[in-house]
């Protein structure tokens, strides 16, 4: 069969497939509802681990596939549920026809009400079948609006790193990276009024002529040329134009509503940092075990510690590089590597000269950190590792022999500098109970 569209039998075909693209809806939404749930774990899980690891790559693309998830899963759930109800509609019609109005006996007044306001019976299952229609493939249109949106956010983000690298030139930041953010930026203000307002620069003669060459780039960066006729065949019936007005505000509302939750106290609540009256879970590794969440700054290995040593160990992020730059000049590369690289790429540290720095580098990390236990100071060595949940970090012993039963509060901080004055910042304290075997 030709797949000309002006073909008469592929027009047939297509109109075969239409009345029957019901059972694909269901079998397509049913599969994607199973994996969607499936996934919504790792998809957590690698958020969390990307946000602990502060890779900005991986978190854009987490956080966009945790939006997919929740777009993907309520909007196939609704087109299960009214699509259910339009199958035991057409059931009931089976059995009992349209509405006899008549058989009711119900009085001139609200009869006349129902014939205007609910009409046949025919008239509710094309309804339910044009929603259904509609909420199926508008959900796949919201997951392009989607990564056209975060392919745009990435594209800022990069010029954002760009501007902010030393490596960038007086002349390429000034002259070139900044008047483009700010040129892509009016450009995205003009694609979003477009947007919202469903076409109204492209209608317009006076708008036409300076909106197409910021149209015709933007449907590239949005990867809006993918989908474009989809939007275009849902914006030319007055209910699919009405339909888009309303998404944007429904799925901020949404948002909000995914954002409220319900207090007990007005000075308890679970993501208070530990201190020495608090104790948060993602400060010991058996509850981070447990709870498959992840260290927050550093951790001890449980609240109750009955060795004579205590294992603390202190997240690796890549703020701690930058002081330990700050405070050893000699330590700092001439290209930095962090962020994304290349096998391909050069200008890496040979393993020899790194071995011979890595001492001076560890000497600068312990000058960098202090650890008290209640007000004790303690001696300690670190080592680099990585703990349970694969998180970079330090780890050292403490002797914690001589302490006495009881709860013990360990206090980590860290050097740190503002201006010319350098001065030490208490990162966190985790209380415990030390109670010897």
């Amino acid at each position: 069969m030709s797949n000309d569209p002006q073909n008469k039998k592929f027009k047939q075909w297509l109109d075969i497939l239409q009345q029957e693209s019901w059972q694909l809806e269901l079998i397509i939404s049913g599969f994607a509802i199973y994996g969607l749930f499936m996934i919504i774990e790792p998809i957590e899980i690698a958020s969390a681990e990307a946000q602990n690891n502060d890779n900005m790559y991986r978190i854009f693309m987490m956080q966009g596939l945790l939006i997919s998830w929740y777009i993907l899963t309520i909007n196939l759930l609704i087109h299960v549920v009214l699509r259910g109800l339009w199958i035991g509609a057409i059931g009931l019609r089976y059995v009992s026809g349209d509405i006899d109005y008549d058989e009711l006996n119900y009085s001139t007044k609200f009869k006349n009400h129902l014939l205007k306001r609910v009409g046949s019976f025919d008239n509710y299952v094309a309804k339910l079948e044009k929603y259904c229609s509609i909420i199926f493939a508008v959900t796949f249109l919201l997951l392009f609006y989607l990564l056209g949106l975060l392919a745009l956010s990435f594209l800022f983000t990069l010029l954002g790193l760009w501007i902010d690298s030393e490596n960038t030139s007086y002349t390429m930041r000034y002259w070139v990276a900044i008047p483009l953010v700010v040129a892509l930026g009016i450009g995205t203000v003009l694609t979003f009024i477009d947007f919202v307002t469903q076409g109204w620069l492209k209608r317009k003669k006076w708008t036409s002529w300076f909106y197409y060459p910021i149209y015709w780039l933007f449907k590239y960066l949005t990867l809006s040329f993918l989908y474009r006729p989809i939007v275009y065949n849902f914006l030319d019936t007055k209910f699919g134009r009405r339909l888009s007005l309303i998404l944007v505000p429904l799925y901020l509302v949404l948002t909000m509503l995914a954002g409220t939750g319900f207090s007990t106290s007005n000075y308890w609540h679970k993501d208070l940092n530990s201190n020495s009256f608090i104790a948060n879970v993602e400060n010991y590794d058996d509850s981070v075990a447990k709870n498959t969440s992840y260290v927050s700054l550093a951790s001890i290995p449980s609240k109750v510690i009955t060795d004579k040593f205590l294992s603390v160990f202190i997240v690796y992020g890549r703020t701690i590089e930058d002081d330990v730059f700050y405070f050893n000049k000699k330590l700092k590369p001439e290209v930095d590597n962090r962020g994304l690289h290349s096998t391909f790429q050069t200008g890496k540290i040979e393993w020899q000269d790194r071995r011979k720095l890595l001492k001076e580098y560890m000497a600068t990390i312990k000058e960098m950190y202090r650890l008290k236990i209640d007000s004790t100071s303690y001696d300690f060595d670190f080592v680099f590792t990585q703990n349970n949940r694969e998180q970079e970090g330090f780890e050292t012993f403490l002797d914690i022999e001589q302490l006495v039963n009881g709860k013990h509060v360990l206090e980590v901080a860290r050097k740190d500098h503002l201006e010319d004055s350098v001065y030490y910042r208490r990162i966190i304290r985790i209380p415990f109970w030390y109670y010897p075997k």
